[in-house]
């Protein structure tokens, strides 16, 4: 397959979105309810009853990451986010290894929301109406909606993601403070530090998972070419998101410890910690929750297809991948190809290796896996900013924002990614590091190749300014 980009190459349809847009897609493709519905008891267990501490710990270091991308975006906003600001730092060889070892991350990640989709789904039809519906036939379903909503409009996408994360968000919040007012005996100790297992020991417990259930805040930057006015709008939205979205947990994890009566030792024995509380408390009203998971899968799926395929189509664009991948659809002007590929190939990895699993379980393992290489990507884009703009900006060069914020955020991803990789984990995710190392070599071998083979590259990467015309 050629890799030569066209001589004009294909534009997405600038100006379909505003800040409201973007912040409501970021947040959804994060999916709040399902993130905290299996995430929370994993935190709690390792920081214990100060578990919301480590939650905002997380959201500061989300902000060093959020200040990088802003930075990025202020200079040069661009569909391939962490793609084209690793390839502006580090040059063509580090922008294609990148593109290819980032989009198998986020593809096997899409896989995990494409079985929670179907798995939730069709245990919430059997536990309020009593039919059994094969999960497989409602991920299929669930994959063909999604794919024809994201191809026929970024606007048309987004308003439905939205619309999905604010019924979440209301279920969400309205059950918290019905948890808060039902049980009572409100207190600060969750977020006294002297509550901390182990002390800052026990924050390093929980502090991976928190990070992990923020991952989807960076997703405006991917958006800047359909945004009005991306240099001023991506920097608050990714801002914005952040501390929406750390807001709200933070919020939950009160309302669930407040709920369990601060026992530690309950809520972890809790299959999922929220719903089984809201069950024996507030009884028949746990539906809700149960709607909630649904849209916010669904609204997950939709954010991350439109979010993530932007990278995927800006590497074929610029020739760092296949050119097929740069495709506009002609009326609609989405990227249908990145757009199709990336479902399908989701669809397929997650038909190939669930079979005979649990959604659920296949949730788990695929989301840890596609994570690592997402997780690193992130340092070394913390790492890229300074470089570039010491190189290409020294007269705007701020040591607060280009030198120690980057770095602040690099050093911030080291305990999620040694948590991730770290020896002695059990089957099957003692063997996700390998997969990961063995898929940054072929990436790398790849993009040493294509580099020696096209000497234009570096020129193209980050050629197609998100609110510029092409050059």
């Amino acid at each position: 397959m050629s890799t030569q980009v066209p001589s004009a190459p294909a534009r997405l349809r600038q100006g379909e979105l505003g800040l409201g847009h973007i912040v409501s897609a970021t947040l959804a493709n994060i999916a709040p309810a399902m993130s905290f519905y299996f995430g929370f008891a994993v935190i709690a267990d390792g920081a214990g009853i100060a578990a919301p501490l480590t939650i905002l710990a997380a959201m500061v270091a989300v902000l060093f990451l959020a200040n990088t991308l802003a930075e990025f975006s202020r200079f040069t906003p661009s569909a391939g986010s962490f793609v084209t600001f690793i390839g502006k730092g580090f040059g063509p060889t580090a922008a294609v290894t990148a593109a290819v070892f980032l989009i198998f991350g986020y593809i096997l990640a899409g896989s995990a929301v494409v079985a929670v989709m179907g798995g939730w789904t069709a245990e919430t039809i059997h536990k309020y109406l009593g039919l059994n519906i094969p999960w497989e036939i409602l991920t299929f379903a669930a994959i063909v909606l999604v794919g024809v909503m994201t191809v026929r409009g970024v606007r048309l996408s987004t308003a439905w993601a939205a619309a999905a994360f604010w019924v979440e968000l209301a279920i969400l919040v309205v059950i918290g403070i019905a948890l808060l007012v039902v049980h009572g005996g409100l207190n600060l100790h969750p977020f006294n530090p002297q509550y901390l297992d182990g002390g800052f020991k026990g924050l390093g417990l929980g502090f991976p998972i928190a990070i992990f259930l923020f991952i989807g805040w960076e997703n405006a930057s991917m958006m800047a070419e359909e945004s009005k006015e991306p240099r001023r709008l991506v920097p608050r939205a990714l801002f914005t998101s952040a501390i929406a979205i750390g807001l709200l947990y933070t919020f939950l994890a009160y309302a669930t410890e407040v709920g369990f009566g601060y026992d530690v030792k309950a809520l972890n024995a809790a299959q999922v910690p929220y719903v089984d509380l809201t069950a024996h408390l507030l009884g028949g009203i746990v539906v809700l929750l149960y709607l909630a998971g649904v849209t916010s899968i669904f609204g997950s799926l939709i954010g991350l297809v439109n979010a993530q395929s932007r990278i995927l189509f800006n590497s074929g664009r610029e020739g760092l991948l296949p050119n097929v991948f740069g495709a506009v659809h002609t009326e609609h002007g989405t990227p249908w190809a990145s757009i199709a590929t990336f479902l399908l190939i989701a669809l397929a990895l997650l038909f190939m290796f669930a079979e005979g699993k649990n959604p659920v379980d296949y949730f788990g393992e695929a989301a840890t896996c596609g994570t690592i290489p997402v997780a690193i990507i992130y340092g070394v884009t913390n790492l890229a900013l300074p470089v570039y703009v010491w190189r290409t900006h020294r007269q705007t060069f701020s040591w607060l924002r280009h030198a120690l914020l980057p770095a602040l955020g690099f050093l911030a991803m080291i305990l999620p990614v040694w948590g991730l990789v770290t020896p002695g984990q059990p089957y099957p995710f003692n063997l996700y590091p390998y997969i990961a190392l063995a898929v940054l070599v072929v990436a790398f071998l790849y993009a040493w190749r294509m580099v020696g083979r096209d000497p234009n590259i570096a020129e193209r990467i980050g050629s197609v300014v998100a609110d510029e015309a092409v050059k």
